[in-house]
C-alpha cells in the first residue's frame, strides 16, 4: 500500500467510518474537503495515466468534481462534469440516467456538446466506485457523443473490479 493509500486509510479510520459498503468520508473528501490530501490523491491518480493519451477528465456532479480537478491540474488537461440539471443555455446535449444508491435516487447527467467533442480520449474520475451506475451512464454520454473512454480512476473502489484505477479498496478497508 503507497503513502498516499496509507494516509487515506489512516483518515477514514480517524474522521470517517467503515459500515459494511457504507463508508463515511464527508469530513475530508465529499462534504467538507481537505484540499492538500485532495490534490496528494491527485496527484496519484493522474500519475497512472502521465503515458495514456487522453484529452479531458469526466466526473459526475458533484461529489466527483474535487477528485476530477485535482487529477485534470496535474495531468494538464480540462475536465467535464456532468450536470444533474439542465441549465436553459444547454441546448444541445447528451443525456443518460444514473441511480445514487448512497441517495436512493435516480438522476439524469447532461452534458453539453459544445465541451465532449467527437474522437476525444477521456478518463472518468470519480469519488467511488460501487455497482456501476455512474460509470454507465458516463459511458452512454461518451459513447453519444462519439467520444472514447479509456479507463476510470476513483478514490475508493468498492466493487470487485480491477480495472478500475483506485487509491483503496473494499478490500484494503477491512484490514
Amino acid at each position: 500500500m503507497n503513502q498516499v493509500a496509507q494516509e487515506l486509510l489512516q483518515r477514514i479510520r480517524q474522521d470517517g467510518s467503515i459500515n459494511g459498503q457504507v463508508i463515511k468520508v464527508d469530513r475530508f473528501l465529499n462534504h467538507m474537503v481537505d484540499p492538500l490530501l485532495m490534490n496528494r490523491i491527485g496527484a496519484e491518480l493522474a500519475s497512472r495515466f502521465s503515458e495514456s493519451a487522453i484529452d479531458k477528465i469526466i466526473t459526475a456532479e458533484s461529489s466527483g468534481i474535487m477528485i476530477a480537478q485535482a487529477m485534470a491540474t496535474h495531468l494538464g488537461i480540462p475536465f467535464i462534469y456532468a450536470k444533474k440539471k439542465r441549465p436553459l443555455t444547454m441546448t444541445a446535449f447528451f443525456a443518460a440516467s444514473s441511480y445514487s444508491f448512497t441517495k436512493e435516487e435516480s438522476t439524469t447527467l447532461y452534458v453539453s456538446n459544445e465541451v465532449l467533442l467527437p474522437g476525444e480520449r477521456v478518463l472518468l474520475a470519480d469519488d467511488f466506485f460501487a455497482v456501476g451506475s455512474t460509470y454507465k451512464a458516463i459511458e452512454q454520454i461518451v459513447e453519444q457523443a462519439e467520444a472514447s473512454l479509456v479507463g476510470a480512476a476513483v478514490i475508493i473502489n468498492k466493487s470487485d473490479r480491477r480495472d478500475i484505477e483506485s487509491i483503496l479498496t473494499l478490500a484494503d478497508l477491512a484490514d
